[in-house]
């Protein structure tokens, strides 16, 4: 029976350590050849091999795209815990390219002069059951429990979990007896038998035996790959015994394998290059072809009733409800990442928010995004997340149980017209990165405060950052956009093309489709001076109005943002303050910074020259982790007024804080008119933003305290959705135009979860 794995194939070389590199230089030949897999034994009790988990570190290194092995590893000399730290690890640093093989022992006089523990064949199998929990249970980094095996042969108590492994490993266990046959017929993903100890008839005993294990555990067979180590030589003429003759004999010999044993890898035992170069090119092509004959007209008896989807049935059964996994189009599927993959923990949560999605789609084009918008359409029961970087203040990229459309693989960047500083930017990059690209043309754009930020998320909701009161809002710099609609076309829109949809993705993006790529046209900015400065802020309110008068009236080149918390018994309250002035004049620098030292007593300072890149490169690449759900408020307002002030101290003073924020929005922001896009509040001279511990006790003291002075609102910085969230962000001319759009574009309300503006 075949079990619907694709045909792979593999190398099996000897660890030799004489002379040192001889190996490794097989591993990249077998690299090149177009193997799918290089494996070594693992002996450690054999002065002439290299230590196997070494080796195979090296070899990662040295090779680019092929998948690593132990052939298999030696488990009564490998710890479990440790052992699966080290399979993790060695997965993550080669991109997803390490599969785990294991044995339950044998060599035991050797394994014993080493210092392992000697056991009976049953004590093996047993050992090697125990082993696979504690393994899988470091991996699984997601589960939140405490980690516990208390087992004969190994133990755990409370040991740390992770780190979580670049893709779902696979356990590929060598075994030959029916005890083993049936433990990997429970827990193992492949059986690794090599095909020299195995009699006529015994692939087809062990596969029934793994068969009915699996069935009687509740699993698939077709979850488990069946793989075989071989070996032979190329000669000449035909009639010379198995895999003894041309390549036309392999082919045929090899075949009934495949079709009538479910074998979906065979791997080459040989350290003769010139036999691994002619399998390679000879036999792994005519057998692929071979087969694929024979499945197109093979009955149902031989053939799987369907190819293998490819998830185990522990990765299913963490599925959430409300989702048609089985309907995932193929192509979405290969990147696709469910609650049960060995990737989750990576994708589930944003920046601040701890979420747990259903499924997690990683589109790589515009069309890939068409399908995953339709495949959302086809559950319209469960939440839709949208994440371009995962920041999220506000939470909507994240979600509990739905569908998060993930842009990160959308990252692509070039410059379309450098004449016009017109560049192309893909909606999944992160501003850093972005920065990072434009520093060696001499240009910048201003982008948020915080490098981890995703360009889509931003980029269409408005983009205050550190150059906004010279050079705008980041949406000012959009000149056109490649937008996915709700019915999954795709459409370019700009100031002649869609010219509606376009004013609309300017401040309102998120609701009236997915945007895959942006056009900016960016400033041309040098090196810029950048302050860190703190201060002693005991008189909270004379502090903010003397601030905020200093941001409004000093020149455009000078862009601010303070934060101040609560006050702590005994210690003053610290105001601290960034600033970036476009100029690299130390003097012109310092003359900006000169009005607001009288302000409050100085306490701490910072100010250099750098370069708009450095400020930007503020963030690490390591996966968003959150936990919890935050607690933002948010809103515009005009100059920082006496009322004002008074009110933000006694905001801060009653604990509903432990974050308050307010950032420069003024400048060459008026000088768009309202009109010109979604994002309306031109008049604004600063966003206000705060956190709170307490979602209750800070929304009600923000409604007392801040509402009466706000006049409009940021939604990227707001946890609370609503009508009356909406109707603050969108005055209401701009708001009916919206829900006309949206009418238009998205009649369903697909776009829901983020800020909903109801179509009309």
């Amino acid at each position: 029976m075949h079990y619907g794995h694709e045909l792979q194939f593999g190398t099996f070389i000897t660890p030799t350590n004489d002379p040192p590199q001889a190996a490794v230089r097989l591993a990249e030949l077998a690299d090149a050849s177009g193997y799918d897999l290089v494996t070594f034994q693992d002996h450690p009790y054999q002065p002439r091999f290299h230590d196997t988990s070494t080796l195979l570190t090296w070899v990662a290194a040295r090779t680019e795209r092929i998948h690593l092995a132990a052939n298999v590893a030696n488990l009564p000399l490998r710890p479990p815990a440790v052992l699966a730290r080290a399979a993790a690890s060695l997965d993550l640093l080669s991109g997803g390219r390490f599969e785990l093989g294991l044995g339950a022992g044998g060599f035991w006089d050797a394994i014993d002069a080493m210092g392992g523990r000697r056991l009976t064949p049953g004590q093996a199998v047993d050992a090697l059951s125990e082993a696979i929990d504690v393994i899988r249970g470091v991996w699984d980094q997601g589960e939140r429990t405490r980690f516990e095996v208390d087992g004969g042969y190994y133990h755990v108590s409370g040991a740390k979990r992770g780190p979580a492994p670049a893709h779902d490993i696979p356990i590929w266990i060598g075994a030959l007896k029916p005890r083993m046959l049936r433990l990997i017929g429970r827990k193992g993903d492949g059986w690794l038998p090599s095909l020299a100890y195995l009699k006529p008839g015994d692939l087809a005993a062990g596969n029934r035996t793994i068969d009915e294990s699996a069935l009687a555990a509740g699993r698939d067979p077709r979850e488990i790959r069946r793989l075989v180590n071989i070996g032979g030589r190329f000669s000449s003429g035909g009639g010379g015994g198995f895999l003894d003759g041309p390549a036309a004999q392999w082919v045929e010999q090899l075949l009934p394998y495949v079709v009538d044993d479910g074998i979906g890898t065979f791997i080459l035992a040989s350290d003769d290059p010139a036999t691994m170069q002619r399998f390679a090119a000879e036999v792994a092509p005519a057998l692929r072809e071979a087969v694929a004959h024979e499945l197109r007209h093979a009955d149902a008896a031989t053939v799987a009733e369907a190819t293998w989807v490819g998830r185990s049935t522990a990765v299913r059964a963490k599925r959430r409800a409300g989702i048609d996994y089985d309907a995932l189009p193929v192509s979405l599927a290969a990147n696709a990442v469910e609650p049960g993959d060995a990737g989750y923990v990576r994708v589930r949560s944003t920046y601040l928010r701890g979420g747990s999605p259903g499924l997690v789609l990683r589109p790589g084009d515009a069309e890939e995004v068409a399908e995953a918008i339709a495949f959302a359409r086809a559950n319209p029961t469960v939440p839709l997340g949208v994440r371009s970087g995962g920041h999220g203040i506000s939470g909507r990229s994240t979600n509990d149980g739905g569908i998060v459309i993930d842009l990160g693989r959308l990252d692509a960047m070039e410059v379309l017209d450098a004449s016009r500083r017109l560049v192309r930017i893909g909606a999944g990059a992160r501003w850093k990165d972005v920065a990072a690209f434009l520093a060696p043309h001499g240009w910048a754009l201003s982008s948020g405060d915080y490098g981890g930020v995703g360009v889509g998320g931003l980029a269409t909701a408005g983009g205050i950052g550190w150059l906004v009161r010279e050079h705008g809002l980041t949406i000012d710099h959009v000149r056109a956009v490649e937008l996915v609609l709700a019915d999954g076309r795709i459409v370019r829109a700009d100031a002649t093309r869609h010219p509606e949809l376009f004013w609309a993705v300017r401040g309102a993006g998120a609701n009236v489709g997915i945007v895959t790529a942006f056009e900016f046209e960016v400033d041309e900015v040098g090196d810029v001076g950048f302050a860190q400065l703190a201060f002693d802020a005991s008189d909270a309110a004379g502090f903010l109005r003397a601030w905020g008068d200093w941001v409004v009236d000093a020149p455009r080149d000078l862009t601010s943002f303070l934060i101040m918390g609560g006050a702590r018994p005994g210690e003053p309250r610290v105001a601290q303050v960034m600033a970036v002035v476009d100029s690299d004049d130390p003097e012109t620098v310092l003359a900006r910074l000169q009005p607001l030292a009288e302000a409050a007593p100085l306490i701490g300072q910072d100010v250099r020259i750098t370069s708009y890149r450095t400020v930007i490169s503020n963030s690490d690449d390591a996966a968003h982790a959150a936990e919890g759900d935050p607690t933002a408020r948010s809103g515009l307002i005009g100059r920082i007024t006496p009322e004002f002030a008074r009110d933000a101290a006694r905001f801060l003073d009653s604990g509903a804080t432990y974050f308050f924020q307010l950032r420069a929005v003024g400048g060459a922001v008026h000088d768009v008119p309202a009109e010109a896009m979604a994002f309306a509040h031109r008049s604004s001279e600063f966003s206000v933003v705060a956190f709170g511990s307490s979602r209750q006790r800070t929304s009600e003291r923000w409604r007392e305290l801040i509402g009466p002075h706000l006049d409009g609102a940021y939604l990227s910085f707001e946890t609370e959705q609503g009508d009356e969230q909406v109707e603050a962000a969108f005055p209401p001319a701009t708001l009916a135009r919206l829900r006309a759009i949206k009418a238009q574009v998205d009649p369903g309300n697909v776009f829901r979860d983020n800020a909903n503006v109801r179509p009309a």
